[in-house]
């Protein structure tokens, strides 16, 4: 879509793009889990407080005679939501320009979710719980073909950035109503979004 492609190269940038925009305001706690699953399996995201295993754990649980909790201690707070950032691209300036992407993208949204999202989530996710994953692509396709034709009201805007943040925001809010559905959803619309890019 317009500058995205000119950032950096790659499936990534779009898929970095896309989940910064997913995680925002993220309103249940499946999706979140969903969410984090994904970015952490598509290597998006770093725990910034490594919630994982350590390798050197101290088994005896006892404090060290620095004062400190073995790291073992953090078993017992697994229950605890990690914080996660995104793996941004290390040249800041590429890094400034995805993140303005990205929050132009959720500004455009905000626009969007008054005129159209509410039909247009429905109608989405009617098609999505009846069709295969296979199929999920023409139906994002036509749904966010449907809404632009029908005019949201922000035609001041570059059209390729409304497109794409009307199927972000589809896919979003598909996915509140249907955590389990974000995996294939998300790899749906970075193939929708990658070919509208090529055009």
């Amino acid at each position: 879509m317009d500058n995205l492609g000119n950032v950096t190269s790659g499936q990534n940038t779009a898929a970095l793009v896309m989940f910064a925009f997913l995680q925002t305001d993220c309103r249940t706690s499946e999706y979140g889990k969903e969410l984090l699953s994904l970015g952490k399996d598509l290597n998006l995201t770093r725990d910034v407080n490594f919630n994982g295993p350590e390798k050197d754990a101290l088994e005896d649980g006892d404090i060290e005679t620095d004062g400190h909790l073995p790291v073992c201690i953090t078993a017992a707070l697994d229950d605890i939501q990690p914080s996660l950032e995104l793996r941004w691209p290390r040249n800041r300036a590429e890094a400034a320009d995805l993140q303005q992407i990205a929050y132009g993208l959720r500004e455009i949204a905000d626009q969007l979710e008054h005129n159209v999202v509410a039909q247009a989530t429905q109608n989405l996710s009617r098609n999505l719980n009846n069709y295969p994953p296979e199929q999920w692509k023409d139906y994002l396709t036509r749904e966010v073909r449907r809404v632009m034709s029908q005019g949201v009201g922000l035609e001041h805007l570059p059209q390729e950035r409304v497109m794409m943040a009307l199927t972000l925001t589809l896919v979003k809010r598909v996915c509140e109503q249907a955590p389990w559905l974000l995996r294939n959803l998300f790899h749906t619309a970075l193939q929708y979004i990658n070919a509208a890019r090529a055009r």
